[in-house]
This record gives C-alpha cells, sequence and structure tokens, in this order.
C-alpha cells in the first residue's frame, strides 16, 4: 500500500518526542532498515501483526506498507498523537492500544496466529520474551516472534552449550523453537543511539517435546543457571526430583548448567513429570 509520508524525523519534531530513558525508548527512523525488519517475517499482506513501543510508528509505517494489520501497544502518551495520524493514513489497517504490554492481554488483542513484530524497549524486552516463550497451551497464540534487542541479550537466545552467554534463555527459546539471529544494527541507526548494539533475532514457535512441562522446565533452568558457577548438585538440590531425575538420565551432578545441551534438561524435565521413574530415550 503506498501512503505518502512525512519523515519520521518532521513526525519526532512536529509532536516534540524526545526518546524516554525511563521508558528504554531509542528511535529508528531509516526507512530501508525498517522495511528490512518489516520483511524478516515473510510475506505480511493481509496478516496480522502485535507491535509493542511504536513510538512514533517508525516500524509501524513499514509493517503497514508491507500490508499487515498492525494492533500497537504504546504506554508513552506523548507518542500517542502521531500514532493516531498514523491510523488515520491507513484506514482501518492500525489499532492503537493505549496501555503497558506488561499487562495487555496480547493474545485476546492481538488473535490466534498473529505475528509479533517489535523494536522492544530495553527494559521490558526480556520479560515480555520470556512470558511469550512460556505461553500455555501450545503452540502458542504467536505465528513467529521478530524482536529486536540488546545484541548481547540476542546472543544469548541463539546461545550454544559451552558458551558465556548460553543459559536459561536459549533454552526456553530452543527447546520448542527455532530462533535465529536475522541480522545485527549498528547503534548509530538509532536516535539517540544507545551505548550497545543491537540485533533483530526471529523466533519461529515448533512441536514441543512429548511429555515435558514447560513450567517444569523454566524452574529447572533458572534453578541452573541462576547459579550457574555451581555444579548441578549445588544448584538442583533446593528443587524436589532434580537429582534423582538427573541420576535416571546418566547426567552427572557434578556438571555445570551450561555443560548440558538443550535436550540434557528435556530430558530431566520429562522424568521429573514423570516422578522419576522412568525415561524415554528415544524422544530428546
Amino acid at each position: 500500500m503506498a501512503v505518502d509520508l512525512p519523515p519520521l524525523r518532521d513526525v519526532i519534531a512536529t509532536h516534540g518526542l524526545r526518546a524516554s530513558k525511563a521508558l528504554g525508548q531509542n528511535f529508528l527512523l531509516d526507512g530501508q532498515l525498517l522495511a528490512r525488519i518489516a520483511a524478516i517475517p515473510g510475506d505480511l499482506k493481509g496478516q496480522r501483526v502485535f507491535e509493542v513501543g511504536p513510538g512514533p510508528g517508525g516500524l509501524t509505517r513499514a509493517l503497514l506498507h508491507a500490508g499487515a494489520d498492525v494492533v500497537a501497544v504504546e504506554r508513552d502518551a506523548r507518542c500517542l498523537p502521531a500514532l493516531a495520524e498514523l491510523a488515520a493514513a491507513f484506514p482501518g489497517k492500525l489499532r492503537v492500544i493505549d496501555g503497558d504490554a506488561m499487562q495487555v492481554d496480547a493474545r485476546a488483542e492481538a488473535g490466534e496466529g498473529a505475528h509479533i513484530v517489535a523494536n522492544l524497549p530495553y527494559n521490558v524486552g526480556t520479560a515480555l520474551f520470556v512470558d511469550w516463550l512460556e505461553a500455555s497451551p501450545w503452540t502458542p497464540w504467536w505465528a513467529s516472534a521478530t524482536l529486536m534487542f540488546q545484541q548481547e541479550v540476542a546472543e544469548r537466545i541463539i546461545a550454544q552449550p559451552g558458551s558465556s552467554a548460553y543459559g536459561r534463555l536459549a533454552v526456553l527459546a530452543q527447546w520448542r523453537s527455532t530462533a535465529r539471529l536475522a541480522m545485527k544494527v549498528h547503534r548509530s541507526a538509532f536516535t539517540p543511539p544507545p551505548k550497545v548494539m543491537s540485533a533483530v533475532i526471529h523466533v519461529v514457535p515448533g512441536e514441543a517435546p512429548d511429555g515435558v512441562s514447560g513450567p517444569l522446565l523454566s524452574r529447572i533452568t533458572a534453578a541452573a543457571f541462576g547459579q550457574r558457577r555451581k555444579m548441578l548438585r549445588q544448584s538442583l538440590r533446593g528443587l524436589a526430583g532434580a537429582l534423582e531425575a538427573l541420576a535416571t538420565c546418566g547426567i552427572d551432578a557434578e556438571r555445570r548448567a551450561e555443560t548440558l545441551s538443550v535436550e540434557d534438561f528435556v530430558r530431566v524435565a520429562r522424568v521429573m513429570g514423570q516422578g522419576g521413574d522412568s525415561i524415554d530415550r528415544s524422544h530428546p
């Protein structure tokens, strides 16, 4: 849909907008870069998209130009007039929710099968992502998630066992989803430039392994990586049945959490969910 819109810098100037550090805001104004991000999920024509923290609407307009129907959640009232103008330019294609994404029922607002695309505010990005990863039942309401994080966080999401970045976030993102680093974004692309580099992660939900409880896996990884320098026999001793499950799985309790693969954690969670009595090694 070709709609003539003023440059984003003009929109920001017109509405007197300044990025709020308290809200974790950094505005991305490069139209070509925004279009590349909007293209990562694939063809969005006629697709529903859930966006968090649109700010002045840079990524929002790229999504609308791509043909998406967008539901955007914005808690900064200063940005609402700019977003209202964007909604008027794309009749029936953009709905803006004035609220906190941590409090909004995304499933109810966006609907089943929506894509999440967002330049997430730094201060709530990880919490939102974990909430989406822990969705129950699975397969989740979202068809894919294209999310910009600080590069350090992005690297934690795609990290492999044995690396310093590998931890709970990697396990949660990879045990029933496919996560990849789609592109890196230099700090100079933002206004104002943040102190760190950024990266866009693309996550597609997959099939969940049989017999594994998501909340239980989350508790196991939280305990294991909460004291990542300690051996598993120490970090997991407060979790009932965990040490017995390690033994059943043939995993040495003297190992540290970062040496276990995603599949290892899944096996432990499956055994704990069964009361530790048996293990089906045919399902990693």
